[in-house]
Formats: structure tokens, sequence, C-alpha cells
């Protein structure tokens, strides 16, 4: 239901006035693999791998967490640790590629057939995320599926989907409510403004600070 809603949404009038004020942007290719893989023995270590980027998330990123998801659901049963190198966790979709698909029925197949949502929340009982600076819409909604989430002093979070006349696509309906209830969720989305790792400790969107 949220891929549905979202994909039309996409093709809104709301959603072309902030394609319209977002201007073309257009990226380099990347040498360095999106997401890095490490076996440390006791655990998986998942790292988003977009530093200069603050970690958005890209197509390209999106289908490489989906896939080493699925081999460690795949895997034996050890705790995985996802985390972000640079100044920030995710700083949500990126930008650039927002707009880049046709229709909305085509949008809705790529947002199904590729999505890390279910994996994440299939592992949720293994998977710890620790985030710092930066988590920005698909940043929060994607750490929300964990079983534990750690912040650190400086992390931030934001929901800004509404204003770009969408709502949360990277499985944020689903995630975000089982943290801290659907009203303030529902609040929090209209609201779209940031709020602080003290904050998210107290609604309960992570488990600990430190």
């Amino acid at each position: 239901m949220e891929s549905t809603a979202y994909a039309t949404l996409q093709a809104g009038p709301e959603h072309a006035a902030w394609l319209a004020g977002r201007g073309r942007r257009v990226r380099p290719e990347e040498a360095e693999p999106p997401v890095l893989v490490a076996d440390e023995g006791d655990r998986f270590r998942l790292t988003l791998n977009r530093p200069r980027l603050h970690n958005m998330l890209s197509a390209a990123m999106r289908n490489a967490l989906v896939e080493s998801l699925r081999g460690l659901a795949a895997g034996d049963d050890r705790p995985i640790l996802l985390d972000g190198a640079g100044p920030s966790f995710c700083a949500g979709g990126d930008p650039a590629e927002f707009g880049s698909v046709a229709d909305p029925a085509s949008a809705h197949l790529v947002r199904t057939s590729a999505n890390a949502a279910p994996w994440m929340d299939r592992l949720a009982e293994r998977l710890t995320v620790r985030v710092h600076g930066a988590a920005v819409g698909a940043g929060v909604e994607l750490a929300a599926f964990a079983a534990r989430v750690e912040a650190t002093p400086d992390a931030t979070f934001r929901l800004p989907e509404v204003a770009m006349g969408l709502v949360p696509g990277a499985g944020g309906t689903v995630s975000v409510p089982r943290r801290i209830g659907r009203q303030r969720t529902l609040a929090w989305c209209l609201d779209g403004e940031a709020i602080d790792a003290a904050t998210a400790l107290d609604w309960g969107l992570v488990d600990a600070v430190g």
C-alpha cells in the first residue's frame, strides 16, 4: 500500500512542483562500492559507502543493500551491524534520481522488486543500526526496522517527504509507527522538522544514545 501511494504521488502536481524547484542534478560515476560488507568473526558489518554525499540512497546503493541482506538471510544467524561511512548515516534518497521513472506503474514495480525494507524487517532481530550525523527519509525508515538502533549525540532525524509531495516510501509507514505510534508519526511527517538524538530516545525511535 505504501508503494502504491508513493508511486501515485510521484505523478502528482505537488511532486512535479518540487522537482521543478529542485532543478536538474547529475552525479558522476562512482568507483567505490555503495555498500561495504565485512565478516568480523562474531558479526557481519554493512557500511553505507557514499560518504561525500552523506550516504544518500541511490538505486545502486539500494540494490547493493538488498543483495547483501538477502545473502545474510540465507547464511548463518550471526548479528548484523549497519552503519554509514563519512559524516552521516544516510541523508535520504538521492535527489538526483527523483523523477527518473516515467510512470507510476513502473515506479511501483521498481519499489516492490528492489526494496530493502522487507529484508530489514526479516532480519530485524539480528540487526543493530548505528546512526550518526543526519538520518533523513529512508535513513530513518530503514533504521527503524532494526531490533536495536543506537545514535551518537550529534545524530538528527527527519522525515521530509510531505514537503516533496510524497509520503515516506522506504518502509517508514510500517517501521516508524511501530516505534513511536501512528499519531506521532503522522504529526512528525506533517511537521517535517528535524529532531535530535535526545528527542528520538524519548520517543522510542532509538534505543540508546552515546
